[in-house]
C-alpha cells in the first residue's frame, strides 16, 4: 500500500555513538521521510481504508505539525478533502507546509487540547472523518512499517530505541518487530517533563498528567491512547526518560556529527544513548522520527545544547573602573582563546564602590576543560569572579 508513497528511509551508521556504546549504532532517518516525519505512513493507511462514502465526507485532523502534514499529503494523494486544525501559535513554517500539501488549515486554540476539541466538533457537525494522530489500528499498522524496514536494513539489530508520545509509532514498531523477532528489545524514550507512560504503567491503565513541559513537542502527549497503551505495556521492554539538557545535546550531536536536522522528539533515542551509553545491547537502531523543527526554536535549542555541552561560559566579574580596564580583561580572554559573544559593563549600580565596575560576559569555549582553563586564567590575572 505504501509503495511509491512513503520512502524507505536511509539507515546511517554513527561512528561517534558506536564508540560511546561499544557496539554498532545505526540511525533510522525518518526525519528524511516525505513531510519530514513518519506520520505520512499511518495517515495514508488510515485514509486509504475509508469507504467511498467516508472519503466523500472528507477528513479532519488536529495537530501542531507532523500529523497535520502527514494527513494533508495523504489526503491529497488519495483525492480526499482535508481540514486541519492547528493551534494559533503553531510555527509558521509548519502551517505553510500543511497548506502546501493541500489541506485547509484553521487556526484555533492556544493549546493542542483546544485545537483537538475544535476538530472533533467540526467532525460531528460536518460528518468528516476524524483522523486520530495515534490511537487507531490503521495508524499503528502504518507506523509499524518502520519496524519492518529496520529488520530488512539491519537484520542483526538487537535493540531498537524509539521516542514515545501517544504511542502509535512505538506500538507499531514493537508489534511488527516482535512478531518476527521476539528476541529484539524495543525501548521507548519519553521526555522527563511530559512522561505519561511511567505513571500509567504503574497504575495499569492510561493516566493523564497535568504538567507537560518539554521542548520535544512531537512526544508531548498528556495521556496514553486506549489502543496503544496495552500494546506498549505488553510488547515494549522498557520505557526510559531523558532530560531537556540531554535532548538538546542529542539534537546538537545529530547536526554536528551526523549532518542531520532532527527535531527534539526525533532526537530522544539519541539522548537516551548519550545518557547511559553502556546500557544497551548492540547493534542498536535509534529511530530519528522527525526533522520538522522551527528555525527559531532550533536556534534556542542549539544554544541550550552548547551550554549543556560546556561550550558556553557565563561569568560575572568585578574590575577597577578606570580607562583601559575592560580592554585589559578582554586581552586576558584573548590569550585564553575564549570567544566573547557579548559583554555587559555596569558602572552605575549603587552597590558598587566609587572605583568599581561589574562586567558580565558570555563566552564561547571549546568544552568543559577549556571553561576551567579560562576561569583559572582570569583568577591568575587577579580578577574576582562573582558568579
Amino acid at each position: 500500500m505504501l509503495t511509491g508513497v512513503a520512502r524507505m528511509t536511509a539507515m546511517e551508521g554513527s561512528r561517534h555513538l558506536t564508540h560511546l556504546v561499544g557496539s554498532p549504532v545505526h540511525l533510522k532517518c525518518e526525519n528524511l521521510q516525505r513531510t519530514g516525519s513518519f506520520k505520512l505512513r499511518g495517515a495514508y493507511v488510515r485514509i486509504a481504508g475509508l469507504s467511498p462514502e467516508e472519503r466523500a465526507a472528507g477528513v479532519v485532523a488536529a495537530s501542531a505539525g507532523n500529523h497535520a502534514q502527514g494527513v494533508a499529503l495523504a489526503s491529497t494523494l488519495l483525492g480526499v478533502r482535508s481540514t486541519v486544525f492547528m493551534p494559533v501559535a503553531a510555527p509558521l513554517p509548519k502551517v505553510a507546509a500543511t497548506r502546501e500539501y493541500g489541506a485547509e488549515v484553521r487556526l484555533h486554540g492556544q493549546v493542542v487540547d483546544e485545537t483537538l476539541a475544535a476538530a472533533q466538533e467540526y467532525a460531528r457537525e460536518t460528518g468528516a472523518v476524524f483522523i486520530h494522530p495515534f490511537d487507531h489500528p490503521d495508524i499503528i499498522a502504518g507506523q509499524g512499517t518502520v519496524g519492518l524496514e529496520i529488520l530488512e536494513q539491519c537484520p542483526e539489530v538487537r535493540t531498537i530505541l524509539v521516542g514515545l508520545g501517544g504511542g502509535g509509532l512505538a506500538a507499531g514498531i514493537a508489534l511488527a518487530v516482535k512478531a518476527v523477532r521476539p528476541d529484539i528489545k524495543v525501548i521507548c524514550v519519553q521526555a522527563e517533563g511530559a512522561a505519561a507512560y511511567p505513571p500509567s504503567l504503574r497504575a495499569g491503565r492510561p493516566v493523564s498528567i497535568t504538567e507537560q513541559q518539554t521542548m520535544a513537542d512531537g512526544i508531548k502527549v498528556g495521556r496514553p491512547g486506549e489502543i496503544t497503551f496495552p500494546m506498549i505495556r505488553d510488547l515494549v521492554d522498557e520505557v526510559r526518560t531523558v532530560s531537556e539538557d540531554e535532548l538538546s545535546s542529542a539534537l546538537l550531536l545529530c547536526l554536528e556529527r551526523a549532518k542531520l536536522v532532527v527535531e527534539p522528539a526525533g532526537a530522544s533515542p539519541v539522548a537516551a544513548l548519550l545518557s547511559t551509553p553502556k546500557a544497551f545491547r548492540g547493534p542498536v537502531v535509534a529511530v530519528l522520527s522527525g526533522g520538522n523543527v522551527d528555525p527559531l526554536l532550533m536556534q534556542r535549542i542549539l544554544r541550550h545544547g552548547m551550554a549543556a555541552a560546556g561550550r558556553y561560559l557565563g561569568l560575572r566579574l568585578r574590575i577597577t573602573d578606570r580607562p583601559g580596564a575592560l580592554a585589559t580583561l578582554l586581552g586576558v580572554l584573548s590569550v585564553a582563546d575564549a570567544n566573547v559573544l557579548d559583554v555587559s559593563h555596569v558602572r552605575t549600580d549603587p552597590r558598587l564602590g566609587l572605583t568599581e565596575a561589574d562586567v558580565e560576559l558570555h563566552l564561547e569555549t571549546k568544552g568543559p576543560e577549556h571553561c576551567v582553563d579560562v576561569t583559572a586564567a582570569l583568577r591568575e590575572a587577579g580578577y574576582t569572579i562573582l558568579g
